[in-house]
């Protein structure tokens, strides 16, 4: 993401943004709610004054519009930002504007601390090398491309084989090289049980050397979804691109499921966290970045992160996206790590 213009107009700020990423569309869709303003180029039909003419001339044009409903589209690689019209033609009226990779939008809103935080890891992350993981055991293989929202599988090669039939593990190995040629990378992490993933990595180091100068070894008891997220709980990508937050999301979930399984400093779901907030008994709170859009429609939910804030609780927004994030959302939502028990 980057950040080309920033004007403080009163208590809103203006910003005028290009996201660079897919990511960076994901990113913005958290940031955008109902009544923002959102300026950007798009795509108008342009009315004759020939009115026996049938074809309609789009034009480009730029228009601002009040949002009411943002939808990220991750597998069209975009952004659509409907809303009513309130600058920039003569009708009125509601649009849609598609935001891809690349293309400037500016946004007008009282901006919260957390919006403000997530743009600012945008920035950071967008600086960070590209990852690749491939969970790897005999026969079968996941791959998954390291994104900010999670571990986006994007193929997996499956070839059933006896261990002896060496001519059928180098296909095997073959086809999921063929499928790694296809992504760009800074490192890859292979990971699995068993030594597969050294054998696999050998294999890589005869075929491709400058893919075998990017390897990182891991071991994980699973494959696929489960072994992602070992490999994230195991600090690998800590060690290869510095401080992702996804390691320690899958590190928080992790502690605030041991607390749970033994009764100890934890508790989840909306009721019981206010009254742990009450008591001033939150030393970490845990929310879904979903949960939080959600909440805000109802209450004001953000006074009551201040509220935690000033209590001296750390907040830590997890994505939804991604397998942490799914399993707090199971648990309500929210949770808390405590400093003391509340009976």
């Amino acid at each position: 993401m980057k950040v080309l213009e920033e004007v403080k107009r009163g208590r809103q700020l203006e910003l005028k943004l290009v996201p660079e990423s897919v990511e960076d569309l994901w990113h913005l869709k958290y940031i955008l709610e109902k009544g923002d303003i959102v300026f950007s180029l798009t795509k108008r039909v342009s009315e004759s004054s020939d009115k026996l003419r049938s074809d309609k001339e789009k034009v480009t044009v730029r228009i601002g519009i009040e949002v009411e409903k943002v939808e990220f589209q991750k597998f069209s690689n975009r952004l659509r930002i409907t809303g009513r019209i309130v600058a920039g033609v003569e009708d009125s009226g509601y649009h849609t504007i598609s935001i891809t990779p690349g293309k400037e939008l500016t946004i007008i809103k009282s901006w919260k601390k957390e919006q403000l935080e997530r743009l600012r890891y945008a920035v950071e992350a967008s600086e960070k090398p590209e990852v690749v993981i491939v969970t790897i055991e005999e026969g079968e293989a996941v791959i998954g491309v390291l994104r900010q929202w999670g571990v986006d599988e994007v193929a997996e090669i499956r070839k059933g084989y006896a261990k002896d039939l060496q001519s059928l593990r180098g296909e095997f190995f073959s086809e999921v090289y063929s499928a790694l040629k296809n992504l760009n990378f800074e490192y890859l992490v292979i990971a699995g049980p068993g030594f597969t993933k050294e054998d696999f990595a050998e294999f890589l180091k005869e075929k491709d050397k400058e893919i075998g100068e990017k390897i990182v070894l891991c071991d994980t008891s699973s494959i696929g979804v489960r072994g992602f997220v070992e490999v994230l709980k195991r600090g690998v990508i800590d060690r290869i691109a510095g401080e992702i937050r996804l390691s320690k999301e899958a590190e928080l979930l992790e502690k605030l499921m041991e607390e749970i399984s033994k009764d100890g400093l934890a508790v989840y779901g909306l009721e019981e966290v206010k009254k742990a907030k009450d008591y001033g008994a939150i030393d970490t709170l845990l929310i879904a970045d979903e949960f939080l859009i959600e909440e805000r429609e109802k209450w004001d939910v953000d006074e009551f992160l201040r509220e935690v804030e000033s209590m001296g609780g750390k907040i830590v927004v997890f994505s939804s996206e991604f397998e942490p994030g799914k399993r707090l959302m199971a648990l309500g939502g929210v949770a808390a790590l405590l400093r003391f028990k509340v009976d």
